[in-house]
């Protein structure tokens, strides 16, 4: 398990890093960045991992997220993947919300996406066993969030893996696939026209179907442009209501979709995660 670093820079006390490795889950490069506190020699640190939205690369949160004043603070590791696999030879599309930037966090089964598309065993299996080898973290206090198609990626991660994680959160997440055009291109498309097969990739299927997690953390937007028809924030709170789930969904007022609403929340995520991970 070799990996290269891209970059390194000094920030808040810590290191801001960026490295590629080969992936056996996805037979293709994959990228990402670590931001580890300042801590002492022999110290392991808890680790929160941050999946992104359609479009994006591990760059935009590392850019744009404003988080690292926050795990500086509280010794939090922040680890940011890409979205999908990258080459020339991975299949794309020409919609924005499939293939390459569009991985939706599944492990594909339709051809010719199954044989790359396996973000679900990226993120799952090979990244985090990664980060142990390579990175001061304490695997047993792990924390998971994520923005939009992220935020469905941290929530059904999350619930599929409850005792993995102590603490889930979202930022404008699609909280139900099954339920909105952005789930059923991707999900139909990596995976078939079977939706029993979907279940497990929707955060409110599985909490009907009885995942549970000790708590779980949301923001949203009011003022984002993707809430009625993609994310459907109301059906994680009526899902979470009728099975007693207990969670934490705030509506913000006037915010959108965009990294200027994600870096304003970020710090009270990081201590709502730094809370639970405490040794």
């Amino acid at each position: 398990m070799t990996i290269e670093q891209v970059s390194a820079n000094r920030s808040h006390g810590g290191i801001q890093s960026v490295h590629t490795h080969h992936s056996t889950a996805t037979g293709t490069p994959m990228t990402f960045s670590v931001f580890v506190p300042d801590h002492a020699e022999g110290e392991k640190l808890p680790v929160l991992w941050y999946l992104s939205g359609l479009t994006c690369t591990h760059a935009n949160v590392t850019e744009k997220g404003e988080f690292r004043a926050a795990c500086a603070q509280h010794g939090i590791v922040f680890v940011c993947p890409d979205t999908s696999p990258r080459g020339d030879d991975v299949p794309d599309d020409e919609g924005y919300d499939f293939g390459k930037g569009a991985g939706f966090y599944v492990n594909a089964t339709q051809a010719p996406w199954a044989a790359n598309f396996r973000m679900r065993d990226y993120i799952e299996q090979e990244l985090p066993a990664l980060v142990a080898a390579h990175f001061p973290v304490d695997m047993a206090r792990q924390g998971i969030t994520g923005h939009s198609m992220g935020g469905h990626g941290a929530l059904t991660i999350g619930l599929r893996n409850a005792g993995r994680f102590r603490s889930v959160s979202a930022f404008s997440p699609i909280v139900s696939p099954l339920n909105c055009p952005w789930g059923e291109k991707a999900l139909g498309g990596y995976l078939g026209p079977d939706k029993a097969a979907w279940r497990e990739y929707d955060a409110c299927a599985l909490i009907a179907d009885g995942a549970r997690v000790p708590d779980l953390l949301v923001d949203q937007g009011d003022a984002d442009g993707f809430l009625a028809d993609q994310l459907k924030t109301h059906l994680l709170e009526e899902a979470c209501a009728s099975a007693g789930q207990p969670a934490t969904i705030r509506m913000q007022a006037g915010y959108d979709h965009s990294y200027y609403f994600i870096s304003t929340f970020m710090a009270d995520h990081v201590a709502w995660h730094a809370e639970r991970l405490k040794a």
